[in-house]
């Protein structure tokens, strides 16, 4: 089935992502109950809040997004070119030209969006920084009441686990075994 999809209609990406703010410390007294709510599960007795701290830039709710790269195959004179864009600067900048990338050239049913472990981490995380920022979703990242199979997301490590749930391997060992 893979191999019948169209390179033309897949918009590859990656985000990085930092904490909201540079330290603990800045953190309002709420914000930090929260925080040591929300990492408890991950630092148990192991660390302080303000040790584990400096992850918070995994969680959407705590953490900010400072660039998505892209990057799309497209054909001119019979010539498949691979061209590659970064947004970064300002967290809503981004988002908002994110969004227009996808309204403009990614938002028909033939298009697809793919990341390395995608589905787990970089999707859902655009789509909380978006509502956070009070941004409308655009279509491919507005998965309510989409089944499985309608959902336009394509995940390399998804793809890799062959449904082993407990395996993880990284986009660059992969790429290298392959």
């Amino acid at each position: 089935m893979i191999q019948k999809l169209n390179l033309e209609h897949i918009l590859f990406l990656d985000i990085e992502t930092v904490p909201e703010v540079a330290e603990y410390a800045q953190l309002d007294d709420y914000k930090k109950e929260l925080w040591e709510h929300k990492s408890q599960y991950q630092r148990k007795e192991e660390y302080t809040a303000e040790e584990f701290y400096e992850r918070a830039g995994i969680w959407a709710e705590f953490g900010k997004i400072i660039c998505i790269s892209v990057g799309y195959f497209s054909i001119k004179d019979r010539i498949r070119n691979f061209r590659v864009t970064t947004f970064q600067g300002d967290e809503e900048k981004i988002l908002k030209d994110f969004k227009k990338l996808l309204n403009e050239h990614f938002s028909r049913p033939k298009n697809l969006l793919c990341a390395h472990n995608g589905k787990e981490f970089d999707f859902p995380y655009i789509a909380r920084r978006l509502i956070i920022n009070g941004i409308g979703l655009p279509y491919k990242l507005d998965l309510f009441g989409k089944k499985p199979w309608e959902v336009p997301h394509l995940d390399t490590m998804e793809l890799w686990k062959f449904g082993d749930f407990k395996h993880y391997t990284s986009l660059k060992l992969m790429a290298n075994v392959l």
